[in-house]
């Protein structure tokens, strides 16, 4: 799961990049986030990601899970949140959850309209309540356009931005069951890795989209205090790339990315 939702986080970024008029590549998106050292400025590019990133480990069960979702889109908007929640979980029990996320993205944009990822943001959370989910999937900026969103207040493109959100929802059911028969791949090839380290490398690659052997493998693989040399990392990750678990993601020959996402 935590595999999908950075996935799809990143798929948000790029979205709503274009939303925002910037139009960064996922590429580009995916270089700053995982490639900026660490304490050092992302940039827009990066930040946008770290936001959807973040959006993702959002809990949205419990009592405060509200108060945590506040904290987050900032006090700006804290005043607006509790209403729009509650007007969109309204739309949502006589009409259905589409039009619940619909109506909470217009409420975000009446308010401000060039919030649109935090529109979208909501979105989520709304469809994340109405179908039980534990936690946020960023799925609704995907298939959307800045005219789609700009023309919310007639009837005809709110059924519009109903299907797209639709769509990315299919996209990422099939995206799901994808990852997870490469998570399984990956899992059923790891006993041949030798490398000291290999498992918690392993468990890396099934969470993160992007792995980049300087930094998240070497000195010391990201999350543990495992240490690895950035030979072996690089070794590590050539052969899961030969063993055909994992692939380059940048084509470069230097700052490479690795990861069983496609």
């Amino acid at each position: 799961m935590k595999l999908l939702a950075n996935r799809l986080a990143l798929t948000a970024a790029s979205a709503t990049s274009k939303l925002e008029g910037r139009m960064a590549r996922e590429v580009d998106i995916r270089d700053a986030f995982h490639l900026t050292p660490a304490g050092e400025a992302r940039g827009p590019d990066g930040d946008l990601l770290a936001f959807w990133r973040d959006a993702a480990r959002l809990r949205i069960t419990g009592r405060d899970w509200n108060a945590a979702l506040k904290a987050f889109v900032g006090l700006d908007l804290e005043t607006e949140v509790d209403g729009w929640l509650r007007s969109a979980a309204s739309r949502c029990q006589t009409h259905g959850p589409l039009v619940g996320c619909v109506s909470v993205m217009r409420s975000v944009l009446e308010v401000d309209d060039r919030a649109e990822r935090v529109a979208c943001l909501f979105s989520d959370v709304v469809l994340a309540r109405v179908l039980n989910w534990p936690v946020v999937l960023p799925v609704s900026a995907h298939c959307l356009t800045k005219a789609i969103l700009r023309d919310l207040d007639e009837d005809e493109p709110e059924l519009a931005v109903q299907l797209r959100i639709l769509q990315s929802i299919e996209d990422a059911v099939h995206r799901s069951c994808d990852l997870a028969q490469r998570a399984a791949a990956l899992q059923a090839v790891a006993p041949k890795l030798r490398a000291k380290g290999s498992d918690a490398a392993v468990a890396l690659f099934l969470s993160e989209d992007a792995v980049a052997p300087s930094t998240a493998l070497s000195p010391m693989i990201q999350g543990t205090t495992i240490p690895m040399t950035d030979r072996a990392a690089r070794r590590l990750c050539d052969r899961l790339v030969e063993l055909g678990v994992a692939r380059e993601l940048t084509g470069r020959p230097t700052f490479r990315l690795y990861g069983i996402a496609p």
